[in-house]
């Protein structure tokens, strides 16, 4: 994908280029190498102010967006719904469906590592290119970006999403047990690209264990697991 396709794909062409060139620079490009140890001329700044932005912009139209779409529905349920949809494996989802990836700005270390597949590289910088069009072109541009990449997530969810680490929580209050316990057992991978395994156990001896590329999201699948064995166990 080229870099002229970037502007169709995502439906919003930049006035100020450099803010999209900034909202793509990984830190790791900010004072690249030249031959034999040279420095080549910095680059000005790389997405993480900007991501800190984004992270506001798109909080605050997702939550426009389910609060217009889900009239009847309680707070509780629209900030599950909210969590769902601005936490990393959104962004991620809609980095891949843009593929942002093709389009960062890295040092050559990173990317021969891999790194514009790394999925904390790819949900910050997709924050980072929210704040970009939200800057270049105001709140609506930010908000039409947003709409058409998070509504068709908006319409995957016919309920409001179930935390596994709340449900098993619960599970556990409602037999006056203590709460669940979540330990790191193990981390793998490079330093760009760490994985996690989690173990979530219950008093009682139950346990189980999940891998993922976050220690939330590890902790999420393992409480998923167990409470499914849990379950089946009644």
């Amino acid at each position: 994908m080229s870099a002229e396709e970037l502007p169709h794909i995502i439906g919003y062409a930049f006035a100020r280029r450099e803010l999209c060139e900034e909202a793509l620079t990984h830190p790791s490009a900010l004072i690249p190498e030249g031959r034999r140890g040279r420095r080549k001329k910095p680059v000005k700044r790389g997405y993480e102010r900007l991501e800190f932005l984004g992270d506001r912009v798109l909080g605050l139209v997702v939550a426009d967006c389910l609060w217009r779409r889900f009239e009847g529905e309680p707070e509780g349920d629209l900030a599950r719904r909210h969590t769902h949809l601005v936490r990393r494996e959104a962004l991620v989802r809609v980095a891949e469906t843009i593929g942002l990836g093709q389009h960062l700005v890295l040092s050559r270390a990173e990317a021969a590592a891999g790194a514009a597949g790394n999925p904390g590289i790819l949900a910050d910088a997709c924050e980072a290119l929210i704040a970009a069009i939200y800057l270049d072109g105001g709140f609506d541009a930010a908000s039409a970006f947003v709409r058409r990449f998070w509504e068709p997530l908006m319409d995957e969810m016919e309920e409001p999403p179930r935390d596994p680490k709340t449900a098993l929580q619960e599970w556990a209050q409602a037999r006056g047990l203590a709460l669940p316990a979540y330990q790191l057992v193990a981390t793998s991978g490079p330093d760009h690209a760490p994985i996690f395994t989690v173990m979530a156990s219950v008093p009682g001896g139950e346990r189980a264990s999940a891998t993922a590329s976050s220690k939330r999201s590890a902790e999420a699948k393992a409480a998923s697991i167990l409470l499914d064995r849990l379950s089946a166990a009644r």
